[in-house]
């Protein structure tokens, strides 16, 4: 696979406090062999790699979006939808220690929100020496065949890749963990505890990696499709209003813990009105009877989809509690 290392991410300048209207320039044409065209140069985020996660079309079938040509579309506050190529968007750091992360921003199923918990969360893990991979995954509603599964493929996916690839990026294979945001929180979950299913008929060497995470952080995470916690855009994205038995196995990230899920870090605001504080309760509870190693910070206030945290404020101290974790768990060893 080649890495396209032209600008995919018009959403860098949210990272930086700032709010810059996106460019009128013409978009330049595919390079010679390339069916997807690249955002224009001009924009901010052009060090950012690129690499596809399929060789092909995606598995499930379907049409999937119309991104006018690009591989996905970005709005100015760098929230991605009609993701029509999924990828991983790559952040080195200057000192890599070996580990990788893989993040999965949030945004309902319905758009990933990578100029508020991309693009600054991987800032400051590169600082820690964590080599970041940003996951743009497949939206459920947006025209795949294999609906609310086209997101845990690629994620699953993406596992593999990175592992397949981890000489080429000074990875080491038994170092690569994940992070994810609402949503995102819930396909990380998934990933992490759905590890004995294979979503997808493998497409090349790649897929022989294992696809276990060696730990998770779920960052305001939803968890539960049960009442009366399913009050959130991710469980009307997958299941609708109407939960049968088995989509509520396959999509409560909780019941489907066990002896084999990894290590997991939860973050939570007790006055979020979407992920109420329920969620990670329900997963830390489940995390204590599987006997997981896992830890639970709640915050007094924060809402949803607070990032990093406001500065000044308690929940802005949990990058650096997740940091103090993953050390503990000999993530950041050499």
């Amino acid at each position: 696979m080649q890495l396209d290392r032209r600008l995919l991410l018009a959403g860098l300048s949210t990272a930086l406090g700032l709010r810059a209207a996106k460019s009128q320039e013409r978009p330049p044409e595919p390079a010679p062999g390339e069916a997807i065209r690249a955002l224009p140069r001009s924009l901010p985020g052009a060090d950012l790699q690129v690499i596809d996660l399929w060789p092909g079309e995606p598995p499930g079938g379907g049409s999937g979006p119309d991104p006018d040509g690009y591989r996905y579309v970005e709005g100015r506050s760098g929230d991605v939808t009609r993701v029509a190529k999924p990828c991983l968007l790559a952040m080195r750091p200057a000192n890599p220690n070996g580990a990788a992360i893989i993040v999965a921003a949030g945004g309902g199923y319905q758009f990933i929100a990578l100029g508020n918990e991309g693009v600054p969360v991987g800032r400051v893990l590169n600082a820690a020496g964590i080599t970041v991979f940003l996951l743009v995954y497949r939206l459920p509603a947006e025209g795949w065949g294999a609906g609310p599964d086209a997101p845990r493929q690629d994620a699953q996916r993406a596992l593999r890749l990175v592992r397949a690839r981890g000489s080429e990026y000074g990875i080491d294979p038994a170092r690569v963990g994940v992070l994810g945001f609402s949503a995102g929180g819930h396909l990380m979950g998934e990933t992490a505890v759905g590890t004995a299913s294979d979503l997808y008929t493998p497409v090349d060497e790649a897929d022989a990696q294992p696809v276990r995470p060696v730990l998770a952080g779920l960052i305001y995470p939803v968890i539960t499709m049960g009442k009366p916690f399913d009050g959130t855009a991710t469980r009307r994205i997958l299941v609708g209003d109407e939960v049968t038995p088995l989509e509520m196995k396959t999509y409560s990230v909780d019941l489907q813990v066990g002896p084999q899920t990894p290590p997991t870090f939860l973050v939570q605001a007790i006055d979020d009105p979407v992920a109420v504080a329920d969620h990670p309760l329900l997963m830390f509870a489940a995390l204590r009877r599987a006997r997981v190693p896992a830890e639970l910070h709640l915050f007094e206030r924060g809402g949803h989809g607070f990032g990093l945290g406001a500065p000044g404020t308690p929940a802005a101290a949990w990058p650096g509690l997740f940091l103090a974790w993953i050390r503990l768990h000999g993530f950041l060893n050499r």
